[in-house]
């Protein structure tokens, strides 16, 4: 107990020893208090803001989700409701253009607006030209001009074509039979008559004639009758018709002379031109390019046998007179009257290898043991002259 009194002592007079602290204002702890309170009630205010904004922002969210599927749904239903059609009409064009033949045919008979859109001349044009364009020339033109006029109600070729070639594509219901059968039928039973949508003018008319081998025209053969000794670097003028299962064509030569028509099969592309010149050809070509000819220029040159054979068109060579050394720096061939044309096909020394023609008023010339040469068109074009020369005989000619 003494101990216990003696430390208390001792410790209170070392309190006393120290410097008194100054105290806090009153106000100090009050302060101390209110921001605790304020913190504790703002922190109270939040967390009750926060819950009270919870049914509020569920709602939102809800609606959200609901407006969004409903967007969805309704974007759903107008996708299925769209067709083709409602696309813009430059959009549409774009499509249309891109499509093959046998697409646009299948496009045609979907409805009666795609119908009109896809028998348009704007785009079976451009099929003409990208697939016949090197064998159909102005005299082809013609001939299908006269055809559709003379076969304005025959029917009979397209129903028959039907199973050759692209119109295969197209279900006898659909376009473009559903109007040729309609033609067939009786005229008392209006609800069935029709119109034909597929004018026998329009170019799709024309192209579906071509391809399905029911329309021949006139072109030109390269080494015609599977290159005949004795037809080797020429072209003659035949009626040809596509046959779309071999991708070849068959072709109906003239007459010559007594001799029957001759029928050749299977000629490839590479064998066809459009003719170069709108010269039938039994007629005389005119030449207009004699006063530029000179040794080098590469020629074709009409001949036939006698005069009734029709003309051929034969390639050959301008070359020098005899007593020309064939130097450019002295020649004067060019300013001669005669012009020599050399066939290299045939051995130096035939009768065929060489001939001369007249270079002013040159009209037919020529005998019965040679044969007649006629008129003479200047080759400038350089895919003509390799077409030449990748014709060329294996073997020179006697």
């Amino acid at each position: 107990m003494l101990l216990y009194l003696i430390t208390c002592l001792s410790f209170f007079l070392f309190l006393k020893s120290l410097h008194p602290l100054k105290s806090l204002p009153p106000w100090a702890s009050e302060i101390r208090l209110i921001s605790l309170l304020f913190y504790k009630d703002l922190s109270l205010i939040s967390f009750y803001k926060l819950i009270s904004q919870i049914p509020s922002r569920m709602c939102l969210v809800n609606k959200t989700l609901s407006t969004n599927k409903a967007e969805i749904s309704i974007s759903e239903e107008d996708t299925h409701g769209l067709s083709v059609l409602d696309l813009p009409d430059l959009v549409l064009e774009c499509i249309l253009e891109r499509l093959s033949p046998p697409a646009l045919c299948k496009m045609a008979g979907v409805c009666r607006s795609l119908r009109e859109r896809c028998v348009g001349d704007y785009f079976w044009e451009k099929h003409m030209k990208q697939k016949w364009g090197r064998v159909i020339g102005p005299a082809a033109y013609r001939q299908w001009q006269c055809h559709i006029a003379s076969k304005r109600d025959d029917v009979v070729t397209l129903i028959k074509a039907k199973e050759r070639g692209l119109l295969r594509f197209l279900p006898f219901s659909l376009w473009p039979f559903s109007w040729i059968r309609s033609l067939k039928v009786a005229s008392n039973n209006s609800s069935s008559k029709q119109q034909s949508s597929l004018p026998t003018h329009s170019v799709m008319a024309w192209y579906l004639a071509v391809e399905s081998g029911s329309f021949w025209f006139p072109a030109q053969v390269y080494n015609r009758e599977n290159g005949h000794v004795g037809f080797m670097l020429s072209c003659y003028d035949a009626e040809l018709s596509y046959d779309p299962r071999t991708d070849t064509f068959q072709a109906s030569y003239p007459l010559h002379g007594n001799k029957p028509v001759a029928i050749e099969s299977g000629i490839p592309w590479e064998r066809l031109r459009a003719p170069p010149v709108d010269t039938p050809p039994r007629d005389l070509h005119i030449s207009n390019c004699l006063n530029d000819l000179r040794p080098g220029d590469h020629v074709e040159i009409q001949w036939r046998r006698n005069k009734e054979f029709p003309y051929g068109w034969w390639y050959g060579v301008v070359g020098h007179l005899e007593l020309c050394d064939g130097n450019e720096i002295y020649c004067r061939c060019h300013n001669s009257d005669t012009i020599v044309l050399v066939f290299n096909q045939y051995a130096p020394g035939s009768r065929w290898s060489r001939a001369t023609i007249h270079r002013k008023d040159h009209r037919e010339e020529g005998n019965e043991a040679d044969g007649f040469y006629g008129g003479i068109r200047k080759i400038d074009n350089e895919h003509e002259i390799s077409m030449w020369k990748q014709l060329w005989p294996s073997e020179i000619l006697d």
